[in-house]
């Protein structure tokens, strides 16, 4: 089992480029994978947590239903956003500027094969980093994602979650919010889910956080739970 994760900061790219970039490393690590499988070999896979940021754009899951998004192509452009669907579980959702996003490209052979132990185990990462900035967090039952005041009324989601996996390889990842701009998801049905609202680490504590400091955070939280041993490689 190979712990070895590769960090990359990618910064502030545009979501195609992105999404091929993931494409590119997913399919890196499952011909090894099947290499390995038809010749016999036991070489170590490549496992990598991507960060990033984008502009305005909204993803819809493979699951979602096309009438979630609220704006016609004149709308899409009035707000300088783009759309795309994509292929990793879940409905709509939003990426932009002020916002954490996570691609973990992980061989979870190297971990743990239970796709929904990955799962919440990336929304205690989450967790865990609010709680670093005196904000509990929790989970919602019967959804995924990351949620403030679950078991109220005012329960509302700071970090979503929509992942593919295949031969236990993952792509796509999380969302969180942090000094995201709230507004953009009021055009769209955010997860599909109707009656609940969205929040942002800024908002909840009323000032503008240092994203770097969160993903520094975050990233501690992803190794110490995933047992990961983190090191840089060039993009």
């Amino acid at each position: 089992m190979n712990k070895r994760v590769f960090f990359q900061d990618w910064g502030a790219v545009d979501y195609q480029q992105a999404w091929d970039r993931q494409e590119a490393i997913f399919a890196e690590v499952v011909k090894q994978k099947t290499d390995n499988r038809v010749n016999g070999t036991h070489l170590p896979t490549n496992n990598y947590l991507i960060f990033v940021e984008h502009p305005h754009v909204y993803t819809l899951g493979k699951s979602g239903q096309p009438a979630h998004l609220l704006l016609d192509d004149e709308g899409l452009k009035a707000h300088q956003a783009a759309y795309y669907k994509i292929n990793r579980g879940g409905d709509i959702t939003y990426h932009g500027p002020g916002q954490l996003v996570g691609y973990p490209i992980l061989d979870l052979d190297n971990f743990f094969t239970d796709i929904h132990l990955y799962m919440r185990t990336i929304e205690e990462a989450v967790i865990r980093t609010l709680a670093d900035y005196g904000i509990t967090a929790g989970r919602y039952p019967g959804y995924t994602g990351v949620w403030l005041d679950a078991d109220n009324e005012k329960a509302r989601k700071i970090c979503a979650i929509g992942v593919r996996a295949s031969r236990w390889v993952t792509m796509h990842g999380f969302a969180f919010n942090v000094n995201t701009d709230l507004s953009y998801f009021n055009h769209i049905v955010p997860c599909g889910i109707e009656d609940k609202a969205v929040a942002s680490l800024q908002g909840e504590l009323g000032h503008e956080v240092a994203l770097s400091d969160v993903k520094e955070r975050l990233k501690k939280h992803f190794a110490d739970l995933f047992g990961m041993e983190l090191s840089s490689v060039a993009d």
